[in-house]
C-alpha cells in the first residue's frame, strides 16, 4: 500500500510563490523609477551604505539608512507576532491578515505624490516586504523568497548540481522551482517599469491586485497551518 502524501497547503503552492515574487519585482522597479531610485525590498545595500556614511562621520545621512532597516526588522517581528497570535484561528488564515496589511499600505502609498515623501514611502515599502518575506518562506517544501533573488539563485543551481551529480529528477524539479521563481520575479520588475511610466506613483496599486488574487487563494486555507 502507497503512502500518501500530506497535501501541500496552498500557501506554499507555486501559483502563490508567483504571484508574490511578480509583486517583489514590481515594487523594487517601482521604488526605483518613481521613489528616488531606491530598492527598498532588500537591506543590504541600506547596510553597505550605513556603514560607508559612518566611515565619514556623516551621521545624519547614516540615519537616513538606518530607520528601513529598522522597519525591515519591525515587519519581521509582526509577523511572527500575528503568525503567534492566529496560526489556530480557524476564522481566516493568519497569512491573510498579513496580505491585508500589506494591502492598505501600499494603497495608501498610490496616493503619495512623488516627492517630499519619498524617504518614508521607501521605508513603508521595505516594512512591507518584511511582512511578504518573513510569512512567505516556503514553496513544496522549498526554501526561498519573494523579495529578492540572491538565496533563489544560490538554491536553484545548487539543485541543478545535485541533480547532475545523482541524475535525480526530484532535485531537476526544485532547481526548475526555482529559476521559474527568479524568472517571474525578473516578469515583476519589467512589468514595474511599464506600469510606473504609465502611472507614475498609482503604478503600485497594480500589486495590491496581485495581492488581492493571493488572499484569495488562501481564503479556504484557515485550517491548514505550517
Amino acid at each position: 500500500m502507497s503512502e500518501t502524501l500530506p497535501r501541500p497547503q496552498r500557501s506554499e503552492s507555486f501559483p502563490v510563490g508567483a504571484l508574490l515574487a511578480v509583486t517583489g519585482g514590481f515594487l523594487d522597479a517601482y521604488t526605483y523609477l518613481s521613489r528616488d531610485r531606491v530598492f527598498a525590498n532588500a537591506q543590504t545595500g541600506n547596510m553597505v551604505l550605513l556603514g560607508l556614511r559612518l566611515s565619514e562621520g556623516r551621521w545624519v545621512e547614516a540615519l537616513h539608512y538606518l530607520i528601513p532597516i529598522f522597519a525591515f526588522a519591525a515587519g519581521v517581528l509582526l509577523a511572527e507576532l500575528i503568525q503567534s497570535a492566529y496560526k489556530k484561528s480557524r476564522a481566516f488564515h493568519w497569512r491573510q491578515l498579513v496580505l491585508a496589511i500589506e494591502f492598505f499600505i501600499l494603497l495608501v502609498i498610490g496616493f503619495v505624490p512623488d516627492g517630499a515623501w519619498n524617504p518614508y514611502v521607501n521605508i513603508a515599502v521595505s516594512f512591507v516586504c518584511a511582512l511578504q518575506v518573513e510569512s512567505f518562506r516556503t514553496m513544496h517544501g522549498l526554501a526561498y523568497a519573494t523579495t529578492m533573488c540572491t538565496g533563489n539563485l544560490r538554491s536553484g543551481t545548487e539543485q541543478l548540481f545535485f541533480y547532475l551529480k545523482s541524475h535525480s529528477k526530484r532535485h531537476l524539479t526544485a532547481a526548475f522551482k526555482y529559476y521559474a521563481i527568479i524568472a517571474v520575479f525578473i516578469l515583476g520588475a519589467t512589468a514595474g517599469v511599464f506600469g510606473t511610466n504609465a502611472l507614475s506613483e498609482r503604478a503600485v496599486w497594480i500589486p495590491c491586485a496581485l495581492l488581492v488574487l493571493v488572499f484569495l487563494l488562501l481564503r479556504k486555507s484557515a485550517r491548514e497551518e505550517a
